[in-house]
C-alpha cells in the first residue's frame, strides 16, 4: 500500500509557469522523470503554436515534448489539482506572477522556482518576495545551478541544486526531477543558493568584457576567482553558509556562465568589450540579459549591507556610468595589495 501511494505521488501533476527556454526545459524534464507536466505561458498564440508543433520552436528548438507534457493557456486550469507549482520567469516578472497566483493557489500546494536575481527596488531575494506576497506556512524551494536550458531540453547530462528550508521537500523534488541524465542535489541553504544565482550573471558580463578586450585566460580566471570571493562575502553577510558557494549553485554556476558562449550575459559582455554600445548589444542578444538589471540591484544590496564588491562595482560602472571597460578592468588590477582571504 505504501509503495502504491509513493508511486501515485511520484506521478502527481506539476505545473510549470513560464514558457521561455528554461520553463520549457524544466517541464520536459519533469515529464521525462515521470511527472505529468503542465506548461503555462502568457502568450496564448505561442501556447497554441507549441501545442500543435509539440516543441517550443521560438525558445528551445530541437527539444520535443514528451506525451505527458500538456500545454495550458489558462493559469487557473494549469494549477488546478496539482501538488507542485514551479515558476520559471525572469526576476522582473516574479512578484507579478506570485500576485496573480496568490488568490487562486490552494493552501496545500507547494511552490518552487528557478528564478534568479535580487528584485529591483526592494533588493529582496526571490524567497523573500514569495513570503512577502504569499505569507508564511507554504513549502517553498529554489532550483539553481550550472544549467543551460538547451542542454536540459535535449537530455544531456546535467546536475543542479534544489534548496528548501524543509529538507524533506528538497529531497522529494530532487527525486521527482532526477533521471539517468539529470541529477539533483539538495540543500537547506536557500539564501546561499539564491545569492549565487543573483551574483553570477553580473560576473559573467565581467568575464565577457575581459575576453572581449582580449585580456586573455589569466585575467578571466582571476576575475572568476575574485568574483567568487565577492559572491561569498555578500552571501555570508546575508546569512548564507560559506560552503554553499563551493557547490553547484555557487562555483559551478559561476564558472559555466562566465566561460561558455551559451551564456547571454557572457555574450553581452563580449560585445561591450568589442565596443558595441549597451542598447545595441541588448538588442542583438534578443532575449533577457538578466545580468544587466542585476548589476543595478546588486550594487544597491551591497551598499545597503556594507559589503565591498569592487568587481561588481566596476561592471556597474561600465553598464550605467559609461566608464571605459578597459579602464575598469585595469583599475581592478591596480587595487592595493592585501591578503587573499580578507
Amino acid at each position: 500500500m505504501a509503495h502504491a501511494a509513493a508511486h501515485a505521488a511520484a506521478h502527481a501533476d506539476i505545473a510549470v509557469l513560464g514558457a521561455g527556454s528554461w520553463g520549457t526545459a524544466l517541464a520536459i524534464q519533469c515529464a521525462r522523470a515521470g511527472r505529468r507536466s503542465r506548461l503555462w505561458g502568457r502568450d496564448r498564440v505561442h501556447m497554441e503554436l507549441m501545442a500543435r508543433q509539440r516543441t517550443n520552436q521560438r525558445y528551445l528548438p530541437g527539444a520535443l515534448f514528451p506525451d505527458s507534457l500538456q500545454l495550458m493557456p489558462d493559469l487557473e486550469a494549469a494549477i488546478d489539482d496539482v501538488d507542485d507549482v514551479l515558476l520559471a520567469v525572469p526576476s522582473h516578472g516574479f512578484r507579478g506572477l506570485l500576485q496573480q497566483l496568490q488568490p487562486v493557489l490552494p493552501p496545500g500546494v507547494r511552490l518552487c522556482w528557478a528564478t534568479k536575481g535580487f528584485e529591483q527596488g526592494s533588493g529582496l531575494l526571490p524567497n523573500e518576495v514569495a513570503h512577502a506576497v504569499l505569507g508564511p506556512g507554504r513549502s517553498v524551494a529554489v532550483l539553481s545551478g550550472p544549467t543551460f536550458a538547451t542542454e536540459v531540453g535535449i537530455g544531456l547530462p546535467t546536475a543542479m541544486t534544489i534548496a528548501s528550508s524543509e529538507a524533506d521537500y528538497a529531497e522529494k523534488l530532487a527525486h521527482d526531477l532526477s533521471t539517468a541524465s539529470f541529477r539533483a542535489y539538495t540543500s537547506t541553504d536557500i539564501t546561499g543558493v539564491e545569492v549565487g544565482g543573483a551574483v553570477k550573471n553580473v560576473l559573467a558580463i565581467g568575464a565577457g568584457l575581459s575576453d572581449g578586450l582580449g585580456f586573455g585566460a589569466n585575467a578571466r580566471i582571476a576575475l572568476i576567482t575574485r568574483g567568487l570571493v565577492e559572491m561569498m562575502r555578500l552571501g555570508v553577510a546575508l546569512g548564507a553558509r560559506r560552503e554553499t558557494f563551493m557547490g553547484l549553485a555557487g562555483l559551478g554556476d559561476l564558472v559555466l556562465t562566465c566561460t561558455d558562449n551559451h551564456s547571454r550575459n557572457r555574450r553581452f559582455g563580449l560585445a561591450l568589450g568589442q565596443g558595441v554600445p549597451v542598447e545595441t548589444a541588448l538588442q542583438e542578444i534578443g532575449q533577457v540579459v538578466e545580468g544587466y538589471p542585476a548589476a543595478l540591484a546588486l550594487r544597491r544590496v551591497a551598499a545597503r549591507d556594507g559589503v565591498a564588491m569592487p568587481i561588481a562595482e566596476g561592471i556597474f560602472g561600465v553598464l550605467y556610468e559609461q566608464l571605459p571597460a578597459e579602464q575598469v578592468v585595469r583599475g581592478l588590477m591596480l587595487r592595493p595589495i592585501k591578503p587573499e582571504f580578507d
